[in-house]
């Protein structure tokens, strides 16, 4: 009887119950004058096109740091640059097959069809790609302007924004005893024999807190050259994120990232923490239309260096892909997130954006020659393409080696440096922005070694156990002798032991 009376008492319970029209949540909006709009999506565009944008905005880039920041000449520059076929992302687990491109790339570049003009009084560099095939030239222009390093317009003749000198203070004191570096014969020839392998090396440092052992230049580098980071800049925003929760402006890592275009309490991006954008595992991908014109869902590398976009309003756009905190996929989306937090709470204390952003850390530990870059809208890029010189570098190590303390005052929470230096779980190399020797990368350093690490083998490598600090500073697309880098580590931490 039970079976039989089933049916018929859904079926009076569904015809009294399923609406006759369509039917919405009819539960009343969330404090409707005071929520905002969720953020518009981003689209990423890698239509073949748009690809060869990106590539010419990237050689502008290029150019504009090797020249007008770095500083070498014209010719020094020409034997420096290395072609990339820069643009296309992957998904969570491939990247895509970028041969093809890179091998019409360099034969355009060959034929002349690809120009770069410098203009040395305006510190600019302009590229065109012509091709009758694609249309009309394909422009980009790059300036850099002190300060703000170099800074991408893409298809534009200047900022959207004026890069006024920013007052800074005079460089500081060294925090190294004078008496020239004193780490033995081993070590002199380990650095020897590094620079010996690594062409493109512009230096190679290492010190403790107080005493440079070894310092040495390649055939460009020079005590005052500042030559760029690219993502260990990641390094330094996260510091800032330490200095800003030190300061009270921020509450834990573990709180929902308050980027000022996720302030909607019903949006997805809520589950999103500091904690996972600092770690690469945000889950914030782009939809995106790729080169065959399809929908696709791409996972960005680099886009804030060659796309002349607004960094930090493009990042906020990305879309939550996967679950946040449960996958780690590299990418630069998130720390410009960070960026635009800081940027935030910078402007909502009515402080100035670029001078706060030097005077919270670089400037507080004697970094006077670092540089951050632009993007066109005036955002600091957070996740990469800083510089600096050698010794700025080691400074920045030296306040992890010391536990965030600098000159006897805290500059980050305690705790900060154990956090940010830990790899994200076991059998992970990831930390907050640093990446650690957990799969012994360096067969001769201990597993807890860790970097600051860029897109070139740039490092700033921290043996915090043994107080040191080893700093390499690599051309953009030049190999480096990583054995020979192993084994000069090896050598460091005998001329301590």
């Amino acid at each position: 009887m039970v079976g039989a009376a089933r049916p018929a008492l859904l079926e009076r319970i569904s015809m009294t119950t399923r609406p006759t029209g369509p039917y919405f949540d009819r539960t009343p909006l969330l404090a409707p004058p005071l929520s905002p709009a969720l953020p518009r999506p981003y689209v990423f565009d890698c239509s073949p096109r748009s690809l060869r944008a990106k590539v010419v905005s990237f050689i502008a880039k290029r150019y504009v740091d090797m020249m007008y920041v770095t500083g070498l000449s014209r010719a020094v520059a020409d034997g420096r640059f290395r072609l990339r076929a820069i643009g296309q992302s992957g998904d969570l687990t491939t990247e895509p097959d970028i041969a093809p491109r890179q091998a019409e790339l360099e034969a355009a570049w060959q034929a002349g069809a690809i120009t770069v003009v410098h203009d040395d009084a305006d510190r600019r560099i302009r590229v065109a790609w012509t091709d009758k095939s694609f249309g009309p030239p394909i422009e980009a222009t790059a300036v850099a302007r002190p300060g703000y390093g170099g800074i991408v317009l893409g298809d534009r003749n200047r900022p959207a924004f004026d890069p006024v000198p920013i007052s800074r203070p005079q460089a500081a004191a060294s925090p190294w005893k004078d008496g020239g570096a004193s780490g033995g014969a081993e070590l002199d020839r380990a650095a020897d024999g590094f620079l010996a392998g690594s062409p493109g090396v512009y230096g190679v440092l290492v010190a403790t807190p107080d005493r440079i052992l070894v310092e040495r230049y390649g055939e460009q580098g020079a005590p005052d050259r500042v030559t760029p980071s690219w993502s260990m800049t990641k390094a330094v925003t996260a510091t800032l994120i330490g200095r800003l929760i030190h300061e009270g402006w921020l509450g834990s890592v573990y709180d929902p990232a308050p980027a000022p275009l996720w302030s909607d309490p019903r949006g997805i991006h809520r589950l999103v923490t500091i904690d996972s954008l600092l770690r690469m595992r945000s889950g914030l991908g782009f939809q995106a239309i790729d080169d065959r014109g399809q929908p696709a869902i791409y996972f960005e590398n680099n886009f804030v260096y060659y796309n002349a976009e607004d960094a930090f309003d493009t990042a906020q756009r990305a879309i939550v892909a996967t679950l946040p905190g449960a996958t780690y996929r590299y990418i630069n989306t998130g720390v410009n997130v960070l960026g635009a937090i800081i940027r935030d709470q910078i402007e909502k204390r009515g402080l100035p954006y670029h001078a706060t952003v030097y005077g919270l850390l670089a400037d507080r530990i004697g970094m006077r020659s670092y540089e951050h870059s632009a993007d066109h809208a005036g955002n600091f890029i957070a996740s990469g393409s800083g510089a600096a010189t050698l010794r700025d570098y080691a400074r920045f190590g030296v306040l992890y080696l010391q536990d965030g303390v600098w000159g006897g005052e805290r500059l980050l929470p305690e705790g900060w440096v154990a956090y940010a230096t830990t790899p994200s779980h076991t059998g992970s190399e990831y930390a907050a922005c640093f990446r650690s020797n957990a799969g012994l990368t360096f067969p001769s350093l201990p597993r807890d070694a860790v970097w600051a690490s860029g897109a070139s083998d740039q490092r700033i490598i921290l043996l915090r156990k043994h107080g040191l600090v080893i700093v390499v500073t690599n051309e953009t697309d030049h190999a480096i002798d990583l054995p020979a880098l192993d084994r000069l580590g090896a050598a460091a931490i005998k001329a301590v032991a």
